[in-house]
Parts: structure tokens; sequence; C-alpha cells
């Protein structure tokens, strides 16, 4: 066995291992850290492939961001765990089944998997030995796809903007922050002295 094949096979058995603990864990803070490791192990597949800067990515983005901004929210919200496991051991009949529909989906498509000549060729865009990785990838994400990676970008800002407009409401009930009103605020007004006798209150 090669040391490419060994490594492979390591990074696979990780990847699917963690990513049953991810669902079989109790405790969700050990879920998250069990999909980090999923997404270390998926980055070392990533390496393998020759994919250096989706790997880095995926260790910048989702191990640096996602599953850290997981592992917060999980470990600061107070979340009933007991009534939770009560609602999945009696929705587990249902989840069984949706699982070994997509288990024979998979197995399905394995078996009629077959590779046709010259797909190896298509997949790459440029030769390896011409270029690096990542700046083939500019090259076709910044220049053949360059329209379309500006409309992708515009669609997701119209789309940033309507989740602001439609979550953002003006609560009577709620004070607010006026920063003019306490700029132009008159100290003689402001405040009111009173005198307070002895033995007397307000």
């Amino acid at each position: 066995m090669t040391v490419f094949a060994f490594a492979f096979y390591m990074f696979a058995v990780i990847t699917v291992a963690s990513g049953l603990m991810v669902t079989l864990s109790r405790n969700p803070v050990h879920s998250v850290l069990w999909l980090i490791l999923a997404f270390l192990s998926t980055s070392g597949l990533f390496v393998l492939l020759g994919a250096e800067f989706v790997a880095m990515l995926l260790v910048i983005v989702y191990v640096g961001a996602v599953a850290v901004l997981f592992l917060f929210v999980v470990m600061m919200l107070d979340i009933d765990f007991a009534s939770l496991k009560g609602e999945m051991a009696r929705a587990m009949p249902l989840g069984l089944l949706i699982g070994v529909v997509l288990l024979m989906q998979i197995a399905i498509g394995v078996g009629v998997w077959q590779v046709a000549d010259g797909s190896q060729g298509l997949r790459q865009a440029v030769a390896p030995s011409e270029i690096e990785n990542t700046r083939a990838l500019g090259m076709l994400i910044y220049d053949k796809y360059f329209l379309l990676f500006q409309l992708a970008g515009l669609i997701l800002l119209v789309a940033m903007i309507g989740a602001i407009l439609l979550t953002l409401r003006h609560r009577k009930d709620v004070k607010r922050q006026n920063v003019l009103h306490q700029m132009w605020r008159d100290p003689a007004k402001a405040m009111e002295l009173k005198d307070v006798k002895p033995g007397q209150g307000l």
C-alpha cells in the first residue's frame, strides 16, 4: 500500500466515523467537536486531491468560523435535552425509514456507476503542470465566469438586504437612544433641585 492510499483511507475512515459520532453523541458540545474533526479530515482529502485552496477555505471558514459559532451557541443556550430526547425517540421509526431509503438510493447509484472514457481529462480545467491550483481557480472565477460570479454576489446582497428589512421592526415598548435629543437638551430643564427638609421624604 502506498503512502497516498494509506493517507486517503485514514482520512476517509476518520471522516465517516466522526460524521457518525456527530449524530450519535448525546452531548451537543461533543457533536460540534466531532464535526470539527470531520471538517479537518475532509480538508485532508482535498489536499490529497490537489485542491489546496479549497482545503484551506474549509479549515478557515468552517472550522475557524462556522463550527466555533455552533460551539458558542450550543454552550450558551439553555436547552432541555431530556425533552428533546423524548421527541427524538418518538420520531425514531420515521428517521430509520428515511435512513434506509437513503442508503438504498446510494447503493443503487454506486451499483450502476460507470466511468466514461476520457472523463478524467474533462475534469481538469487546465493541465496541472502548467499552472497551480489556486491560480487556475482564480482564472475560472474572475475571468471565464466573471459575470456569473458578480451576479451571484448581487443576489446574495439582495437576499441579505431583504432579510434585514423583513426582520427590522420598530417596537414602541422598547426605549431607544436618541442622540440628538440628548445633545439638544437644556441642562436647566433637565435637572430640578428640591429642598428636602430633615425627617421628611420627597
